[in-house]
């Protein structure tokens, strides 16, 4: 898996707990101390975020940060260097 992909399923989960909740992008900036098109930028898979961006994104949506991880796994590497792949076909569970 690329770190592209691993950016859009980030992406991905972000924009699907905001909504469920649903918040704006200004409203869980506002709630994580992060500008508007920062959201904007990681729900397009734009960037990828810091651990600490990660924290107060999971905070302002009150779910625990290994959400926004939904349909990853890391893949131990052995001889070769480990690496992330999408669990169970690539859809992360809701």
């Amino acid at each position: 898996m690329s770190t592209g992909d691993l950016k859009s399923v980030i992406g991905d989960n972000l924009t699907r707990y905001r909504e469920r909740i649903g918040l704006s992008q200004e409203e869980v900036g506002w709630r994580a101390s992060l500008h508007r098109t920062e959201i904007s930028q990681l729900e397009r898979g734009m960037r990828i975020a810091r651990a600490d961006t990660l924290l107060k994104l999971a905070c302002a949506l009150e779910v625990p940060v290994g959400d926004l991880f939904a349909g990853l796994i890391w893949e131990p590497g052995q001889v070769q260097p480990g690496r992330f792949s999408l669990r169970g076909g690539g859809n992360a569970e809701d």
